[in-house]
């Protein structure tokens, strides 16, 4: 018998947690900014612009973030879920993305580390710590690896 992890939330809590990921988009969005870096208590979020893998065409998600040096550290939990996010996926499509911090514009390029990799295990500590520990909960949660997507700052 196939034992999976539980998720860290019931699924019939999903379609609110969308939702609010869609209104907390919207308000970041809409304010410039001025509403949105700060998510609860001391988590703070950015919302990372790419090109959609099919489509071509500019998506936008907000995401917890946290600092490593000059780079900006996301993971790709997808609250848990067997699913990767979508944004994953258009980013190994097409690295390049821009961000928001705030009200600040950022042009980066990503780079995946995977489970296994160099820094992986320092990077996930550095990225759960700044979110309470979610990130190690959605690991425990889920079969599917959970990368670290490092977002360095192109500087031209």
């Amino acid at each position: 018998m196939d034992q999976r992890p539980s998720p860290p939330f019931p699924r019939a809590l999903m379609p609110a947690l969308h939702a609010f990921t869609r209104l907390h988009r919207f308000l970041y969005r809409s304010t410039g900014g001025r509403i949105g870096r700060r998510m609860t208590g001391s988590v703070t979020s950015l919302l990372l612009h790419t090109t959609g893998r099919r489509s071509g065409e500019r998506r936008t998600v907000a995401l917890a973030y946290t600092e490593d040096g000059d780079s900006y550290l996301v993971v790709a939990s997808n609250f848990g879920q067997e699913r990767p996010p979508a944004w994953l996926l258009n980013l190994q499509a097409d690295p390049h993305a821009e961000l928001n911090v705030g009200r600040r514009r950022v042009l980066v390029t990503a780079q995946i580390v995977m489970p296994g990799e160099d820094d992986y295990e320092r990077l996930l500590s550095v990225a759960s710590r700044a979110t309470h520990d979610l990130f190690e909960r959605y690991r425990a949660s889920t079969a599917r690896p959970i990368p670290v997507v490092r977002l360095v700052p192109d500087h031209h």
